[in-house]
Parts: structure tokens; sequence; C-alpha cells
């Protein structure tokens, strides 16, 4: 099992930074495909895509903004931080096959244990994919928790 730690608010610092790292592939868009309903054909159709004006397929925005919570859930701060709001700025198409990093970086403790955090998402070649900006509620304890392991998923 994989264990995690936070930093709760007492700890954190403006200017601390941390960061989260997936390839996109084609399960990954299969399953946000079907766990959020977005079935558009640029997501999950070739012919349809080509025509369009990206020519391929691409990721489903949202799924970029998803790897910003995971991000923010399980690295900075980490378990028990609670998502007050999220902007989000979609600057470039993601792809089949792109390596998305998460950038985040704490830009300001607020009071009760509230905190803004920059979320950016760069592709592989460090294009800018996802600009935007979090509110959270830190943790207010430091623990280390164990990651529950999913269950196998098949289509079929």
């Amino acid at each position: 099992m994989t264990r995690i730690s936070n930093t709760p608010y007492s700890a954190l610092e403006v200017g601390q930074k941390a960061s989260y790292e997936k390839t996109v592939d084609e399960r990954d868009i299969q399953l946000f495909a079907a766990m959020s309903g977005d079935r558009n054909p640029v997501h999950l159709d070739a012919d349809y895509a080509a025509g369009t004006l990206f020519k391929e397929r691409i990721a489903h925005g949202m799924f970029s903004g998803a790897l910003i919570s995971a991000a923010v859930a399980c690295t900075l701060p980490g378990p028990g931080t609670i998502y007050l709001g999220q902007t989000m700025k979609f600057t470039r198409p993601v792809k089949l096959g792109d390596t998305l990093v998460v950038r985040l970086e704490i830009l300001e403790k607020l009071p009760k244990n509230r905190v803004r955090v920059a979320t950016q998402v760069y592709n592989q070649n460090e294009e800018i994919v996802v600009d935007g900006e979090a509110e959270v509620l830190a943790p207010r304890k430091q623990e280390t928790v164990e990651l529950k392991e999913l269950p196998p998923i098949s289509f079929g």
C-alpha cells in the first residue's frame, strides 16, 4: 500500500511547491467519459475529431481539472484538504499520450485555515495547458494515511 502525508495549515509556507504527474492514455479517456457522462465525440471518435480544429482526439478539459484535484488531495496540502473553489483557463488541448504535470504553489495563507494555491498544468513540452487558482481549507493536523487500492476495472 502507498502511504502519503499532508502538510497542515501551520506548516504551509507561501512559495511552497509540489507537483503531480500523469500520462493520459486511452483507458483514462474511456473511464472519464463513463464516469462523467461526457461522450462528446471529439474525445472518443477519431473520425469525428479529424474534422475538428484539433485534427485528432483530445482529452476532456475537466480531466486536467481532476488531476489538479488529485494533486491538491495527495500532495499539497494533501489528505484532509477540502476544496472551496477553483478557477481554470484552458490554454491548449491535451492529447492522448501527453504527460501532464500539475504544479502547485502556495500563494497566500488566509484566515481560518484557508489557503490560495496556484494550479497550473503543463504538458511534456513545458507548454501550459491549464492555468488556474484554488482556494482550499487546509488540514489542521499532520497525518499520514494509506491510500486504498482501487478494484480492477474492465471494459466489456
